[in-house]
């Protein structure tokens, strides 16, 4: 462990120096030193650099850059960046990026833009390539078709092999990220897929319909594309082909763009589970980071203003017996972090595996038995507490059962309205921690005050 973080401690002492030395040459136009420093840098510390850089000096350290070092450099960065970037080294530069960047990374790129900006950025693009960006733009976002690439190698079920070796040789630039040839028909229908391994071991004079597999795995380019994401990982798939209704080939989706798939849904249930909103990071700029955790704070305080009204309407029963505001701040809190944990079981589970009704009764009936044993476990220890704390064998027997019911109403809530939410294709992370911790407050003070209020002679 001393080890691990001296070299973290040696890592970031390097980068520190790195940046100090980038600014320095950047300040005296030294534009070769520049160029060897850059070349020393691996793709991801380039974008790190680029990032800590002052805003003054961006601008050249782009400048600078070559074209594939700028298209490489836009893979690590978030869209807000990207777009940035595109702006600072003007029209002609941009055009000769996008045309390097796969049309799936430019749909994502260009999606939300306002339509002049949108026909500023793919203006000079070729026709056929802009109209390639424009049909995958079509399809409804988080979707196959949406995340999917037009670069593949379609090949005819009549070439020998080493025809099909030969075609493939003219997709040289494509190498990088296929690993299969996919067959198709003359109506470009899916009729088989061949791997590289198969290809090479076969002999030339053998016909791909010899070597194919036929009847190969694919998803509709309107399939989710969490669901996308569980295939090609049940399957152990590289790449996974997409086609339209009628088995037309028109994309592919590989194992990197899943890992994008899956990193980026992560970091949105992560907002979306601490009700942050948009994504902020450690160089979002103060107000703006208000700004986006605003929307759900506020809304999330009228809720809020729930729970006082409940208190005051139980004025006279905390009047009689004020130990009973003792126990309200834990029994809240109890029900929250108990619909919490329920809340982050569920959405790992919807992430993990598809969710039938069988399976959904099963978990909630699960949830309500672990909501039982926690709360008999808890409500009895905070009953044996009360008693002798104040005495009163009643106040422990009040707050032991509102305990013991709050604690299995919030973890049924927990449970129920992401499975509810899933049920109608809502992403079920906007039910977001902070949502239902406020939901099983009110619901908490209700109970605890609603079994106060029925025992409230003998308490008295």
């Amino acid at each position: 462990m001393a080890l691990l973080h001296k070299e973290k401690k040696k890592e970031k002492l390097d980068k520190a120096k790195m940046e100090r030395a980038i600014i320095r040459v950047l300040n005296e136009g030294k534009k070769e030193t520049f160029c060897e420093m850059v070349n020393e840098l691996e793709k991801h510390e380039l974008a790190d650099q680029y990032k800590e850089l002052p805003r003054k000096r961006k601008s050249l350290f782009l400048a600078w850059l070559s074209i594939d070092e700028l298209t490489e450099l836009l893979r690590y960065l978030n869209k807000d960046e990207q777009l940035s970037v595109l702006e600072k080294i003007g029209p002609d530069r941009s055009t000769e990026i996008l045309h390097k960047m796969q049309n799936n990374d430019l749909a994502f790129l260009l999606t939300g833009l306002s339509k002049s900006k949108l026909d500023d950025l793919i203006a000079k693009m070729r026709r056929e390539e802009m109209q390639s960006i424009l049909h995958i733009m079509d399809y409804p976002p988080k979707t196959a078709g949406r995340v999917m690439t037009d670069r593949y190698i379609p090949v005819s079920p009549e070439l020998s092999v080493i025809e099909a070796e030969q075609k493939l040789k003219t997709f040289e630039n494509l190498a990088h990220y296929i690993n299969y040839l996919y067959v198709i028909d003359e109506g470009r229908r899916l009729i088989g897929v061949v791997t590289f391994r198969d290809l090479l071991l076969a002999d030339d004079d053998q016909q791909i319909t010899d070597i194919m597999r036929t009847e190969p795995v694919h998803v509709d380019a309107l399939t989710k594309q969490e669901d996308v994401a569980k295939l090609i990982g049940r399957y152990d798939f590289e790449a996974i082909p997409v086609t339209t209704d009628d088995r037309v080939l028109v994309g592919t989706i590989s194992g990197d763009q899943v890992l994008d798939i899956i990193v980026r849904e992560a970091d949105e249930d992560i907002e979306m589970l601490l009700a942050s909103g948009k994504s902020i990071d450690f160089r979002t700029k103060p107000f703006v980071a208000a700004r986006r955790r605003l929307p759900w704070l506020i809304l999330l305080l009228f809720i809020g203003l729930v729970s006082g009204s409940i208190i005051s309407k139980f004025e006279e029963t905390l009047n009689a017996v004020v130990a009973l505001a003792f126990f309200m701040p834990m029994i809240a809190g109890m029900t929250g972090n108990t619909g919490t944990q329920s809340l982050a079981v569920v959405v790992r589970g919807l992430a993990a595996e598809e969710m039938t009704w069988k399976k959904a009764l099963k978990l909630v009936m699960r949830e309500v038995f672990v909501g039982l044993v926690i709360g008999v476990t808890c409500g009895l220890l905070i009953a044996i507490i009360a008693f002798f704390w104040q005495g009163s064998m009643v106040l422990g027997f009040v707050v032991g059962v509102s305990l013991l019911a709050t604690l299995i109403i919030g973890t049924i809530a927990g449970t129920i309205i992401p499975l509810v939410l899933n049920k109608f294709n809502v992403d079920p992370a906007v039910a977001s921690g902070p949502l239902i911790t406020t939901l099983n407050d009110i619901l908490s003070l209700l109970i605890y005050f609603g079994i106060a209020t029925m025992f409230l002679s003998q308490l008295s």
